[in-house]
């Protein structure tokens, strides 16, 4: 997936502040509804559901938005090939049909992907959706001008790399074929079994073609979802969405739509988010954020008082806060340097630097602790929970570092806590006690972004993090372990450039696999052999803790995007 901080800048949601984890929620919808009903717990239609966000929802445009962050509220108006399951927990990590009958049909090396819609479906105007609308829609994501959604359609599709959209390349995509209104057929350059979830991305979303406006579409997209845009204020800072009325619930069976509106409004202080929730007064009682993480002093306030802890949602992200070793710079070239350095971390008193353990989750694995991403334990170089000095000073010794080192550890300065220089000091606490004086390197967030990103700037020490654009082993450690994603002259994101021949190998396998739980074991024991090279120190998962107003019902919250889903979500 893409690193959550780059997917906020460009859509405003990914990622962080902090994407929006993933997660079960606090309470199941049936407990919560019970809980601030009052009486009726069941959810009706109609009222007003406020977003308060700090993001604001730019770029409101099915091409341009990055669905693993933007993917909330978009999902009210733009409906894709497939989708999220809308359920609590693990099961909200499956992928479902959506406008199409089915998850889709692979041929039998997964080159060639075919989905049939189903029959029924309409925009807001009444008029009907064809596959010609679909593969309108994904051609118009090629233009330059409607750049910054998901890379993957450019490398997966035939004669992607080259194409430059509809405006210049009237042709269109040979690779993707319509044969009738209700068929849309995918040609790849290669096998990609998870192609069922790449066709959640906004980038599936039908667009009329008569109806496309170039970048002013943002304005006013046309709804296949459960809602139209009604106003669109300062490129998303507000945004008002009204019923859909030729969107018909038996054609979907994922999205409630139980409000009648939906009042969006971004760009606002998260203190005073948290704050306007908290007090849950006048209109806010009906309010959600999808943005807003409770910190630790708003959460210590929160567990104190019974009735704010009833309205919390709890989520976890597929995501991970890690060191990361540049193995070109020494002395972080001799793998036993990287060993002890892992056996030295204290992850406690990380956590505790990042918040805590309510918001924070220790981390041996690089893949996230979620059986959708094949999560399978192991901690290679086990450090406890205050860390392994005595076992970091033997290896040092062996690699001729007997009276200890010296190292530089670059960080952001930003005041988000995953790479905050609150556990950059953690971490040169713990390692001093290994013999290793660690330098502090703190940088501006842009700086910061653009040095560890950057073949030829990468530091050799430095901390990081990735989340996943859908919840699978794929996006998660291709980008950062594939050696042939390697970008010497751009945002490079395989900061160990590891290119072994066997973990590519590997890649590839796994990639022809349409059996997700398969591909997932296989996804869970490639973790585990790329660790051994201690490329990365794994510390922590983070969790997500969000208010919720106190006539808000059916919360929802799954492990594929953590965000408490809104198209679940009832106020009356």
């Amino acid at each position: 997936m893409r690193q959550p901080s780059l997917i906020a800048r460009r859509v405003a949601a990914a990622s962080v502040s902090l994407v929006v984890a993933a997660g079960a929620a606090a309470c199941g919808p049936e407990d919560n509804d019970a809980k601030s009903s009052g009486g009726d717990s069941r959810p009706h239609k109609g009222g007003t559901l406020t977003v308060l966000n700090s993001n604001p929802q730019s770029d409101f445009d099915p091409a341009r938005l990055y669905t693993s962050g933007g993917g909330n509220v978009p999902s009210l108006v733009f409906r894709t090939l497939t989708t999220r399951n809308r359920e609590n927990g693990a099961a909200g990590a499956e992928v479902v049909p959506d406008l199409a009958t089915d998850t889709g049909r692979p041929s039998k090396n997964a080159t060639v992907w075919t989905y049939t819609l189903k029959k029924g479906l309409k925009f807001e105007d009444g008029t009907p959706i064809t596959s010609a609308d679909i593969k309108y829609g994904i051609e118009r994501s090629f233009a330059a001008e409607l750049s910054g959604g998901a890379p993957y359609l450019r490398d997966w599709l035939i004669g992607g790399a080259d194409y430059q959209g509809p405006y210049k390349d009237k042709k269109g995509l040979d690779s993707i074929e319509t044969p009738d209104e209700l068929t849309i057929v995918f040609h790849l350059n290669k096998p990609e079994g998870e192609f069922p979830y790449l066709a959640t991305q906004t980038q599936f979303t039908p667009v009329p073609k008569a109806k496309d406006k170039g970048t002013k579409y943002e304005e006013h997209p046309v709804s296949s979802g459960p809602y139209k845009v009604v106003k669109n204020e300062n490129d998303g800072e507000r945004l008002t969405l009204e019923r859909n009325t030729y969107w018909s619930a038996s054609t979907d069976a994922e999205r409630k739509a139980y409000p009648d509106t939906i009042d969006v409004r971004s760009g606002l202080d998260s203190s005073v988010i948290n704050q306007r929730l908290s007090s849950s007064q006048g209109a806010d009682t009906t309010a959600v954020t999808t943005d807003t993480n409770l910190g630790p002093a708003e959460l210590a306030k929160v567990t104190g008082d019974k009735e704010l802890a009833s309205r919390v949602g709890t989520g976890h992200f597929g995501y991970t806060n890690y060191i990361a070793f540049n193995p070109k710079v020494k002395p972080f070239d001799d793998p036993k340097v990287r060993q002890a350095i892992s056996y030295a971390i204290d992850r406690s008193s990380v956590i505790n630097a990042a918040g805590g353990s309510s918001l924070a989750e220790p981390a041996t694995t690089y893949l996230p602790n979620q059986k959708s991403f094949g999560y399978t334990p192991y901690d290679l170089f086990p450090a406890g929970k205050s860390g392994n000095a005595a076992k970091a000073k033997e290896l040092l010794a062996e690699a001729g570092h007997k009276n200890g080192l010296t190292v530089t550890l670059t960080h952001s300065n930003s005041k988000d806590f995953e790479t905050s220089p609150e556990i950059a000091t953690a971490i040169q606490d713990a390692l001093k006690k290994a013999g290793i004086t660690v330098k502090l390197q703190g940088l501006e967030d842009n700086d910061y972004s653009d040095k560890i990103h950057s073949a030829k700037t990468e530091p050799g020490f430095f901390l990081a993090h990735w989340g996943a654009d859908w919840p699978s082993g794929g996006p998660f450690l291709a980008p950062i372990f594939d050696g042939r994603q390697i970008v010497k002259d751009g945002a490079n994101f395989n900061s160990g450039f590891l290119n072994d021949k066997s973990v590519n190998d590997e890649i590839d396998a796994i990639n022809k696999l349409t059996d997700l739980d398969e591909a997932a074991k296989r996804w869970g024991a490639l973790d585990k052999k790329i660790g051994e090279q201690a490329l990365t120190v794994p510390l922590f998962h983070p969790v997500y803790k969000r208010l919720y107003g106190k006539s808000v019902k059916n919360i929802v919250i799954s492990d594929w995007t953590g965000v408490l889903d809104i198209s679940q979500v009832a106020v009356k």
